[in-house]
């Protein structure tokens, strides 16, 4: 390792230790000292510290927020809050990244440039500018030496997930680590982002509720990621003035596209559900409205044979049949589970199925029980940790678990937030008619070669 990245790594550290082992300190002083702490005070402090940083410590505490009994009450409730908000560069950083990316006639590439970010992200910022032809485009640059502080925030993870665990052995998480780990990492390559896009934009060719960027590859290098302007809102400030159901029903439909027509048709998954990930787009006389998506550093992709695995598990759920459901846990990686734990893993994918089996239209959940689904979480947690203390054996989470629980809870809270009504039931069919294993491979790797993908990028980690 270079000697700025060692040092680079070395003063990430040394900001976010404290954070780091302050949080498993108070947990363990409540949990096994009975010691009480001014939480709700230490989160806000937390929350300043973490907000205040750029790069993937950021969305790791937005990720750990939604698994329940992870942290305490108030920290989740902080750490969901945080949003890409972090300070942008100067311009004298502009210039020097766009120099070392494109060259020192960079320029000449550019009508317009903008020299005020127009967004951040976790990883870099976003300016608008224009190229000689007049095409409005997005460049993303990359934030100094983030190599180092991806690797001291995975160094910071590592720790807190490992005395997390000691405190409570319910479930074994390594898997969970690399998995995280390998997804950040790939983020950093902004070469690898522009060939998933491309990958998006010939799965969704075709469905105008889904708009995909167009990457520009002559102005795209690892640390820089150029590609056309979209239009849009945040989703937020759309819902504060109230749009009509049909609109907020159209948002809907073209979220579930987006997300889920990639995964049942070419097993790939965008696992980054986070709403300043796309933005909405109103209909007009000139535009059916829909959404754009902006973000494709987190995308996974998975054997045939593993969603095969996601809807023998709908199956299982929709007949009843316990034993389909131990063949279908079994695909998605867990192993050697006693039926008592199936069964604990069961309720989960009966909350998480709900919405499908109903042939009806209606809310993704009961909204006047938003809480539901956190409850059920808990109650599945706390009777795999009485499995856990009967056996003197963790469940092992598999890699393939967290990104699609993630895009399940994010989706799902999406909808809600839209307040849309939908039959899920019959989008969902839709999308698992005719599933056939040697088919998806065979449209999968015509899509990855379509989009550049290298070919080591396409073996999930099932395989």
């Amino acid at each position: 390792m270079a000697e700025h990245s060692l040092f680079g790594e070395v003063r990430r550290m040394v900001r976010t230790s404290g954070a780091v082992t302050g949080i498993a300190a108070r947990v363990a002083g409540e949990r096994l000292l009975g010691i009480k702490t001014d939480k709700a005070s230490h989160a806000s402090d937390l929350k300043a510290v973490l907000g205040s940083l750029k790069g993937p410590m950021m969305k790791v505490a937005q990720f750990l927020s939604t698994v329940p009994d992870a942290l305490p009450e108030e920290y989740a409730r902080e750490l969901a809050t945080l949003q890409s908000n972090a300070p942008p560069m100067g311009w004298s950083f502009v210039k020097r990244r766009m120099t070392s990316e494109l060259g020192p006639d960079w320029q000449k590439h550019f009508a317009e440039f903008g020299q005020e970010a127009a967004a951040a992200a976790s990883l870099g910022q976003v300016h608008k500018a224009r190229l000689r032809d007049g095409t409005l485009v997005a460049c993303k640059l990359q934030y100094p030496d983030m190599p180092s502080v991806v690797e001291a925030d995975l160094k910071q993870l590592r720790l807190a997930m490992s005395l997390y665990q000691r405190l409570d052995r319910t479930l074994e998480n390594s898997e969970v680590y690399e998995e995280m780990a390998a997804r950040l990492r790939e983020e950093l390559d902004y070469t690898r982002e522009a060939a998933h896009q491309r990958l998006y934009a010939f799965m969704l060719a075709g469905h105008d509720l889904v708009r995909v960027p167009r990457n520009i590859p002559e102005l795209t290098t690892r640390r820089l990621l150029t590609m056309t302007w979209q239009e849009g809102r945040a989703i937020l400030r759309r819902l504060e003035e109230d749009p009509p159901q049909e609109e907020r029903n159209l948002y809907a439909a073209a979220l579930f596209r987006a997300w889920y027509h990639p995964l049942y048709n070419y097993g790939v998954l965008h696992g980054d559900p986070h709403l300043g990930n796309y933005l909405v787009r109103p209909p007009s006389a000139h535009d059916p409205g829909g959404i754009a998506l902006l973000d494709f550093g987190v995308i996974r992709v998975f054997s045939p044979r593993f969603i095969k695995g996601v809807i023998m598990l709908f199956e299982a759920i929709r007949d009843g049949d316990n034993d389909k459901a131990v063949v279908a846990f079994e695909s998605w990686g867990f192993r050697g589970l006693s039926r008592e734990t199936i069964m604990a893993l069961k309720r989960w994918a009966d909350f998480l199925y709900a919405p499908l089996l109903r042939d009806e239209v209606g809310p993704i959940q009961d909204l006047n029980d938003l809480q539901l689904g956190r409850r059920v979480a808990e109650s599945v947690h706390k009777s795999l940790k009485e499995e856990a203390a009967r056996t003197g054996q963790s469940v092992r989470i598999p890699r393939e678990f967290p990104l699609m629980d993630r895009a399940a809870i994010g989706l799902g809270s999406a909808f809600t937030r839209l307040r849309a009504r939908q039959n899920w039931h019959r989008m969902f069919l839709e999308l698992i008619e005719g599933f056939d294993e040697a088919t998806m491979a065979e449209r999968q790797a015509a899509a990855m070669a379509a989009a550049g993908v290298p070919a080591d990028d396409c073996v999930p980690a099932s395989a």
